[in-house]
C-alpha cells in the first residue's frame, strides 16, 4: 500500500512537533525561574498599596510580572531568593506621585539589608519603630523627604547598620546617645535638619564612623570624647557650637576632612598639630585667634583651606599648598597679612 504521507505534511509534523516543544520549554523554565518569596511578594503589594499605588510602581503587580523579584527598585539575594534591597529613588520624572508615610509593613521584609527612599517630597510622617525589626539592615538612607518627628534612639537596636542617612529632612529633637551602639557603622549622616541641643557624648567601641551633623541648631561644646577617636571626616558646620576644638586635630590623627565652620568657636591656633593626612580644612566664620601654624606648610596633600572671617594675626606662613589657595581663604581676619594677601 502506497503511503499518503508527503513532505509538506511531513514538515508541518514537525513544525507543530517542534513549537509544541518550545512552548513547554518557555512555560517550564518561566515556571521554574520565580524566585520570588510569596511572603516578600505580600508585603511589596502591602507597601505599594500603602504608597497610594504610584505610577513608578506599576511593575508591581503579579498580572504583569509574577516574580517580585523582577520588579522595579527591588533586588533579591541570589543564595536566599528574599529581598535584600529596596531603593525608592525619586526625583524630576519619578516618585513624584508617591505620597504618604513610610508603611509599618517595610518592617515584614526580614531579609532587608539595604532601604533607600530618596528625594520622594510626598513623604510625610515620622521614622516608624517597625525598621527596627530589620537585623540585617546594612544601609539605612531616608533622605530629602518631608519626614518629621525625631532621631530615634532604637535605630541602635540595628546591629550590622554600616550607614545612616536621615539627611534633607525636618527632624528635629536632640541626637540620641544611643547611635554610638552600632559597633559595624561607618557613616552617620544627620546633616540639613532642625536637631536641637548638645552633641552627644558618643564613646565609640566598634568601628569609628565620618560624621556630618552640620547645617542644624547644634549648641554647646564638642565633647572631649571626639577627641579620643580618629575619623576620616567630620562636618559639624553651620550651628551654633562653641569653645575650644583645639583638642579635634593632633599628629596621631588620620583625618582627611574638618569642617566646623560657621559656628562660635574660640581657641588660639597658633600652636595646633595637623595630621598629616588632611586635605580639607574649613574653619570660617568663628571666632579663632593667633598665627597660622608653620606646621600648615607640610601638608602635602592639602586640597582646601578656608580660615576666613576669624581673628587670626601673623604673616601666612610661606612654603607648601598656602600660597595656592586665593586670598578669599584667607581674607576678613584682624591683622593677616603675606601672599596671597597684602605684604606684611
Amino acid at each position: 500500500m502506497k503511503s499518503t504521507t508527503t513532505p509538506t505534511t511531513t514538515l508541518l509534523s514537525t513544525t507543530l512537533t517542534l513549537s509544541l516543544l518550545l512552548f513547554l520549554s518557555l512555560l517550564t523554565r518561566s515556571l521554574s525561574a520565580e524566585r520570588c518569596h510569596p511572603h516578600d511578594k505580600k508585603v511589596l503589594l502591602q507597601i505599594k498599596q500603602s504608597f497610594n499605588n504610584p505610577y513608578f510602581l506599576a511593575s508591581w503587580n503579579p498580572t504583569i510580572t509574577n516574580d517580585c523579584c523582577d520588579w522595579y527598585v527591588v533586588e533579591c539575594d541570589h543564595a536566599t531568593n528574599r529581598i535584600n534591597s529596596l531603593t525608592l529613588f525619586g526625583g524630576f520624572q519619578r516618585g513624584g506621585n508617591l505620597s504618604g508615610q513610610i508603611p509599618a509593613a517595610i518592617g515584614d521584609l526580614p531579609f532587608l539589608e539595604t532601604l533607600i527612599l530618596h528625594k520622594l517630597e510626598n513623604l510625610t510622617g515620622t521614622i516608624p519603630t517597625a525598621i527596627a525589626k530589620l537585623s540585617r539592615l546594612k544601609t539605612l538612607w531616608l533622605s530629602w523627604t518631608n519626614l518629621t518627628g525625631p532621631v530615634p534612639s532604637f535605630l541602635s537596636q540595628l546591629k550590622n547598620l554600616e550607614f545612616l542617612d536621615l539627611s534633607f529632612n525636618y527632624l528635629t529633637g536632640s541626637i540620641p546617645m544611643e547611635l554610638s551602639l552600632l559597633q559595624n557603622i561607618v557613616g552617620i549622616s544627620l546633616d540639613r535638619n532642625n536637631l536641637t541641643g548638645p552633641i552627644p557624648d558618643w564613646r565609640f567601641t566598634g568601628n569609628v564612623p565620618g560624621i556630618d551633623l552640620s547645617h542644624n541648631k547644634l549648641t554647646g561644646s564638642i565633647p572631649k570624647s571626639f577627641g579620643y577617636y580618629n575619623y576620616t571626616r567630620i562636618d559639624f558646620s553651620r550651628n551654633m557650637l562653641s569653645g575650644n576644638l583645639s583638642f579635634m586635630f593632633g599628629s596621631n590623627k588620620t583625618t582627611q576632612i574638618f569642617d566646623f565652620s560657621r559656628n562660635m568657636f574660640e581657641f588660639n591656633l597658633s600652636n595646633v598639630v595637623f595630621p598629616a593626612s588632611l586635605l580639607s580644612l574649613n574653619l570660617n566664620h568663628n571666632k579663632i585667634f593667633g598665627s597660622l601654624p608653620v606646621g600648615l606648610t607640610a601638608l602635602n596633600n592639602f586640597q582646601f583651606l578656608n580660615v576666613s572671617y576669624n581673628r587670626l594675626c601673623g604673616k601666612i606662613p610661606t612654603g607648601g599648598k598656602l600660597q595656592s589657595f586665593d586670598a578669599t581663604a584667607y581674607f576678613h581676619n584682624r591683622c593677616l597679612c603675606g601672599a596671597p594677601l597684602t605684604a606684611c
